[in-house]
């Protein structure tokens, strides 16, 4: 991966445009090409989620690199990266915009196939941990509103963790203002920040914080200098807002689909009462008769 040396770089030479982003850095594509240019934002990036000291960051390796600014032919293409850290652990990092609905799902399932990492012949024991960390542009209703949530696999009675080789993170941008102190001492809540920015300005004032935003700031303005990064950004904003579009039809079609269900279930609640009343009431005849 390329390292930008930070000493080189300059405020003025950061963000030397002013208004709107065209886009934000929650943009998956270039999201990963940050991150696959320039180790040191990664490197940093990853301490900060880990509550680390950059330099307890031996080695950084991305085992799924792309060609930045070439083509995405599959429209599913998944824009995580996938790591190996310090040659111990693996990790996983995403950023999500589109809300489908099965992300707790779909995390679970990114998170035990990087579990599955042993070779041929190697003791369960060498399991390397693996280490799931998803950036949501989005609120999870069945959870409570938190900014940085971890979950571990634990007894339900005792709370003891099982094992703390499997770790699911969650960093949701739309709750920034929940972050903690421990979420502030390690920077998250800048890092979502920057990741949520929308402007020049907002560039300017972040990286003026310290070196790595300044840094992520510079490949940011480097990236989305060139066409064909620019074209691959483009499509993926095409590719929510279509997606987007789509689930919210899906959403309306199902409302309405629930409503006429319910209208059914209340006409057949009807229609149960009055043949019960008219049961009740042909017995009552039937005795009457029996009188007579």
């Amino acid at each position: 991966m390329n390292q930008i040396k930070t000493n080189s770089i300059s405020t003025d030479s950061v963000c030397p445009k002013t208004g709107k982003l065209k886009y934000s850095l929650t943009n998956d594509y270039m999201f990963r090409a940050i991150l696959q240019t320039n180790e040191y934002v990664l490197r940093n990036l990853i301490a900060s989620l880990l509550h680390l000291e950059e330099t307890k960051i031996h080695k950084v390796e991305i085992l799924n690199p792309i060609k930045i600014g070439e083509s995405i032919e599959d429209k599913e293409f998944q824009l995580d990266i996938y790591i190996l850290l310090n040659d111990a652990s693996m990790m996983n990092l995403e950023m999500q915009v589109v809300n489908y609905g099965n992300w707790k799902e779909r995390s679970l399932s990114y998170m035990c196939r990087g579990f599955d990492n042993l070779k041929k012949g190697d003791d369960y024991i060498n399991v390397k941990p693996v280490v799931h960390i998803s950036f949501l542009n989005f609120s999870l209703s069945e959870l409570l509103p938190e900014f940085y949530g971890t979950y571990y696999m634990m007894n339900e009675k005792t709370h003891q963790v099982y094992s703390d080789k499997l770790r699911l993170s969650v960093v949701n941008l739309e709750h920034i203002e929940l972050a903690t102190e421990i979420d502030k001492k390690y920077h998250i809540h800048e890092w979502a920040a920057l990741f949520k920015a929308t402007t020049w300005e907002e560039l300017s004032m972040l990286s003026e914080k310290n070196d790595f935003f300044r840094e992520a700031a510079e490949s940011y303005h480097s990236l989305s200098e060139e066409a064909k990064v620019r074209y691959q950004c483009e499509a993926r904003e095409d590719y929510y807002r279509t997606h987007a579009n789509l689930w919210k039809q899906l959403n309306q079609q199902k409302q309405q689909l629930d409503k006429q269900q319910q209208q059914l279930n209340d006409q057949q609640q009807l229609l149960s009462e009055k043949d019960c009343r008219i049961a009740e009431l042909e017995r009552k005849l039937a005795e009457r008769k029996g009188i007579d």
